[in-house]
This record gives structure tokens, C-alpha cells and sequence, in this order.
């Protein structure tokens, strides 16, 4: 295998990230000669959820996966696209009788590529252990080989820890270092200044970010975050308005052997 970059980005939030990774991610999938591309999607549908319509717009745009988290489970119209062999994730340590899958394996350019989706435990709802169902997975992964019968070497795993507690993400990071060449932090939507390759060739972050509007709060509109903040009384939230947007993530540029040799962090904020 060439080296490859990899473009991970942070959690899509309505109709103002959809509007800015559509009119900018082909210019950065150029701009970093990215081969594979993971976005995040779960707040894509007006901020909660996904809908069939939004993620054809985020693949369109140039995603080759898109994860999820806590909100996946948001439009109940949309789980049976979780079945649909669509490339899109859900957390994988939620109970295996629930809609759709946790791990993508895709072949792309000669290379074996695997996406997991994994979401934290700490002050989040009390699931699988992300740790043993990663281990798992890994194991699976490793014993079911190349999708299509041929031998792409080495495999690439990425993986979206979708997570509250920085504590949390920086710990599977580490139990993960060396097995995974990609361990991405999401859903604060705060974009996180840690970037960095762990000892054994893993790229890391605590938190990619997210795409939308720039002036909002978590992408939300300012004005209701600050009425529930105050009162104490859970506004339905919406998405704060544009023009202004932005997109945040990172580039991960993997040497021969599948292990990082470079992270940037993406803050396209024009």
C-alpha cells in the first residue's frame, strides 16, 4: 500500500452543515488528496437524527462512510436505511437485536478499509463496554479477511468513538494504539486541540469538531440554549441560523505499513 490520507469529519448539524459540506468538501477531499472520507451525520436532520434524504446529501458530497451516536435512533422513519446496506454506521455496542451495524468494511484503491462506530459510556447511556466490543470486532475483522477474496494489505481501521467524557476517549485511545490507525473523538461538537500520533502509529483525537453554523452554540441557536440554561426548562432545540458555517475534522495522512505519519486538524472557517 501508498500512503493514504483520510479525511474524518465532525458531526454534521442541520441544514447549515449539510449547505457547507456540500459546497466544500469536494474542495477539501482536493485539497488534502483524500482517498477515503468519514463523516459524521447524526444531527444532520435539523439536528437530531438522520433522515434518508440527508444521508444521500452527506454521500453526495463525497463521504465514503457516515457514522452515528446517541441520536441515530432520532427518526424512527429512518432505521430501516440502517438494514439497507447503506454505508452508514450506528454505535455497534448498543444490543445486537436493534436496527443496523456497527462495522463497515470497504475496499477502496487496492486497500482494505474498516469503519467501527462506538459510543462511551460515561455520563451517557450505560451500553456495551466499548472496549470488549471493539475487541471483538477486531477479532472478526482479523479472521474474516478481504471482503472480496483478494489479500489488500494492511487493513485500516477507523474508528468514531462517539463520547462525552474526554477521560473516556482518551483511555480507548490508548487500549486501541496500534490496532486502529484512526481514533476520532465525536459529539461535543467542540473541536478539541490534542491532535497527535499515540506510540504505536495511531492517530488521535479527543474531539473532531463539527460542521454548521458558526455562530451558534454546539451549532444550536444561541438564543434557546440560553433560555434553557437560565430556566432550566428543555426548549425544543433548533439549529442556529447561517450565512456563516464552518467544517471541522482532521486529516490523517497512513504510511505503507497502514500506521499514521501525519494528523492535521481541519477548521475550514471561511
Amino acid at each position: 500500500m501508498e500512503t493514504l490520507r483520510i479525511l474524518m469529519i465532525g458531526d454534521v448539524v442541520g441544514e447549515p452543515g449539510l449547505e457547507a459540506l456540500e459546497r466544500r468538501l469536494p474542495a477539501l477531499i482536493a485539497r488534502y488528496s483524500a482517498g477515503f472520507t468519514v463523516v459524521n451525520g447524526e444531527n444532520a436532520a435539523a439536528g437530531f437524527g438522520l433522515t434518508g434524504e440527508t444521508l444521500d446529501r452527506i454521500l453526495a458530497a463525497g463521504a465514503d462512510a457516515v457514522t452515528g451516536g446517541n441520536h441515530i435512533w432520532e427518526k424512527r422513519d429512518f432505521w430501516p436505511v440502517l438494514d439497507s446496506g447503506q454505508p452508514v454506521l450506528r454505535p455497534a455496542n448498543y444490543p445486537p437485536e436493534v436496527p443496523g451495524r456497527g462495522i463497515l468494511r470497504l475496499e477502496k484503491a487496492g486497500v482494505l478499509l474498516t469503519v467501527i462506530n462506538l459510543q462511551g459510556r460515561e455520563q451517557m447511556r450505560p451500553i456495551d463496554c466499548p472496549f470488549r466490543c471493539f475487541d471483538r470486532l477486531y477479532g472478526e475483522t482479523a479472521a474474516a479477511g478481504p471482503a472480496s477474496g483478494t489479500k489488500p494489505e494492511p487493513s485500516i481501521i477507523l474508528v468514531d468513538f462517539h463520547a462525552e467524557s474526554s477521560r473516556e476517549k482518551e483511555a480507548l485511545a490508548y487500549y486501541l494504539d496500534g490496532r486502529a490507525s484512526v481514533v476520532a473523538g465525536t459529539h461535543t461538537h467542540v473541536q478539541t486541540a490534542d491532535e497527535r500520533i499515540l506510540p504505536g502509529g495511531t492517530a488521535y483525537i479527543t474531539d473532531l469538531g463539527m460542521t454548521g453554523a458558526k455562530n451558534g452554540v454546539i451549532g444550536m441557536d444561541p438564543r434557546i440554549c440560553l433560555d434553557r440554561a437560565r430556566t432550566h426548562i428543555a426548549y425544543r432545540m433548533e439549529c442556529a441560523p447561517g450565512p456563516e458555517t464552518l467544517i471541522q475534522g482532521i486529516a490523517v495522512t497512513l504510511n505503507e505499513q497502514g500506521r499514521a505519519a501525519a494528523v492535521e486538524r481541519i477548521l475550514d472557517n471561511p
